[in-house]
């Protein structure tokens, strides 16, 4: 059983930065890539941000050169960092696992609000 523990989300005003961390742990046998999700009330679950074992990344186009993924591989632990957060940034975030063996997993979610 893998399980995905967020932390780092909460309330900020526009224009501030965020960190989200998301640490896997369990049966893990290999990651493929590690992501963020977000889902903003009435609207589909959409990607962030995605960083492959290799350290490709993956951004939407709304948080380009603002948002940052990166990972450590050790920990297996993926972080968010958000910069010039926006008010369409609310959402609540979810961290995805990818592994080679088995099916994906999804962490509970943190909610984050940017309002002044």
């Amino acid at each position: 059983q893998v399980q995905l523990v967020e932390s780092g989300g909460g309330l900020v005003q526009p224009g501030g930065s965020l960190r989200l961390s998301c640490a896997a742990s369990g049966s893990i046998f290999g990651i493929v890539a590690m992501g963020w999700y977000r889902q903003a009330p009435g609207k589909q679950r959409e990607l962030v941000a995605a960083i492959t074992s290799g350290g490709s990344t993956d951004y939407a186009d709304s948080v380009k050169g603002r948002f940052t993924i990166s990972r450590d591989n050790a920990k297996n632990t993926v972080y968010l960092q958000m910069n010039s957060l926006k008010s369409e940034d609310t959402a609540v975030y979810y961290c995805k696992l990818d592994p080679f063996v088995g099916s994906e997993h999804w962490g509970q979610g943190t909610q984050i609000t940017v309002s002044s």
